[in-house]
């Protein structure tokens, strides 16, 4: 417990993994990083959907210079907190897919999944319509315009997307809004920090009604990656327990070789049945990031 709170509370000493953008790709960035003492955080994760995922870690604490938002041009990558691709690479998008980013802003996820091939249809949903703008600006400065037509931006209330489309994809992601451990902390809002404590003890009700509308929303045999950026077990494995016990169609995918195979990276808490929790510690300061996923039998 001591050590992951000390992470957690010395912002000074969080790492940033580089996300490369496989449409502007700089082969002189990647090696600048491999100087710099980068390394590939899927170099030894199995399976050819990883192939084209760039991204690098480093042990210390060094943080790259954010890439301003340019109209017309793309990004070479985006900063970001390592344990957040575990979602995206449980989810194992293929080609052809249509998938569905429940609560998508500010976008790394979606980003990450097109690093990893081209679905059929990926459709991002932002409920809040700020937060939906930097969606929509984070999509534009990372996919080249011949991919527009297979992303579909969307400002919908993602509890009700289930019924609007039932059935309607194969792989469904559930980001959802949790207490966050990491940001609330040291966010420059005073009053949103404080509105979002007091919010803690509805987030479970509305993590719930997320989940069951994504599963709503799969085809039968389709898989739904359920995640949070928190260590509430509230807002984690008793969500997906809660969904087991009331859902007789959906059964718990075993993530444990994906977990293993970029487990050199990230420090897993013990003792979880109901998925997987990263927590941070001194040196892997990555996380909180919890993934679950559910399969839909019919």
């Amino acid at each position: 417990m001591h050590s992951f709170r000390e992470a957690l509370l010395c912002p000074a000493g969080w790492q940033y993994a580089v996300m490369m953008n496989r449409f502007n790709l700089s082969v002189e960035m990647m090696q600048s990083l491999k100087c710099q003492g980068y390394s590939s955080l899927l170099k030894d994760a199995p399976g050819s959907s990883y192939s084209s995922l760039q991204c690098f870690v480093s042990k210390t604490q060094s943080r790259l210079p954010s890439q301003q938002h340019r109209p017309g041009k793309l990004k070479h990558y985006y900063l970001l907190n390592a344990a957040s691709l575990l979602p995206v690479l449980a989810l194992e998008a293929s080609d052809g897919d249509k998938i569905l980013d429940l609560c998508s802003a500010p976008g790394g996820k979606s980003i990450a999944i097109l690093q990893t091939g081209t679905p059929g249809i990926l459709h991002c949903n932002e409920w809040d319509i700020l937060r939906w703008k930097w969606l929509k600006q984070t999509l534009e400065s990372f996919l080249p315009t011949d991919l527009y037509n297979a992303v579909m931006v969307s400002n919908l209330d993602g509890r009700h997307i289930g019924e609007r489309e039932p059935g309607m994809y194969d792989k469904v992601l559930v980001d959802a809004p949790c207490s966050n451990d990491r940001s609330w902390l040291f966010s420059s809002d005073y009053v949103q920090a404080g509105t979002r404590i007091e919010q803690r003890d509805k987030l479970p009700a509305l993590q719930k009604q997320l989940l069951r509308s994504a599963i709503e929303a799969l085809r039968p045999g389709g898989t739904v990656v359920y995640s949070t950026c928190t260590l509430s077990r509230a807002e984690n494995s008793d969500v997906v327990a809660s969904m087991l016990s009331s859902c007789d169609n959906v059964e718990l995918v075993d993530l444990t070789g994906q977990m293993a195979s970029v487990s050199q990276h990230f420090t897993f808490a013990p003792g979880n049945t109901l998925g997987h929790l990263v927590i941070p510690e001194r040196g892997k300061t990555w996380g909180p990031m919890y993934v679950a996923k559910l399969k839909k039998l019919y």
